[in-house]
């Protein structure tokens, strides 16, 4: 057998042995059509309505991770925009952590503090994040001593955030719920006015 000869021989085999696998572990769900939309919007408008996420992993066993966007979780956007006024260091919403740089008021050059806040959950709720604040003194010749303080600024801060994170997600809700009705008609009415005999 030739080079080129061999390489056809094998490369149906290799196929073969990479692609089985991923169509045997599960990733693809088979789905009835009767009870499935086909229609993208109406799928789409249930996943909403469901609250489900992007999922990654899936095929993987117990190590897959239920991945949602940053930008749709009201804790962390609300932490964002409750930080906005500090240059962040470090921001990783895999991890669960941001942490900003070492803030100065401008009343002392010696003293400056640093907030850290770690997502427990996605949940709006008290238990659902931690904020940790350290405060950093140097003297004359910049030797430094850090140590972590607790202060009212916690409280504040996790306040702040927490009710920023449950305005947001009012404001998702109530404009989730229009866009709904501007494009399938208020359901809800509609059921209610059947029930009650009102066409």
């Amino acid at each position: 057998m030739t080079g080129h000869n061999l390489i056809k021989t094998i490369l149906p085999i290799l196929y073969l042995l990479l692609f089985f696998p991923i169509f045997s572990c599960g990733i693809y769900k088979k789905s009835d059509a009767r009870v499935v939309s086909p229609n993208v919007d109406e799928r789409v408008q249930q996943s909403i309505q469901e609250g489900r996420g992007f999922k990654l992993g899936t095929g993987m066993g117990k190590g897959g991770t239920t991945f949602e966007f940053a930008s749709s979780n009201e804790l962390w956007r609300a932490t964002l925009e409750v930080l906005d006024f500090l240059p962040l260091t470090n921001v990783d919403y895999s991890g669960g952590i941001i942490i900003t740089e070492w803030y100065n008021e401008g009343t002392s050059n010696d003293e400056a503090i640093k907030i850290t806040v770690r997502f427990l959950s996605n949940e709006i709720r008290a238990d659902g994040l931690n904020v940790i604040i350290h405060k950093k003194i140097c003297n004359k010749f910049q030797q430094c001593t850090i140590t972590k303080v607790q202060s009212s600024l916690e409280e504040e801060v996790k306040l702040a955030i927490l009710k920023t994170a449950t305005l947001l997600e009012k404001g998702k809700y109530k404009k989730n719920r229009e866009e709904y009705i501007e494009k399938f008609g208020d359901q809800e009415a509609k059921s209610t006015g059947k029930k009650y005999g009102n066409n």
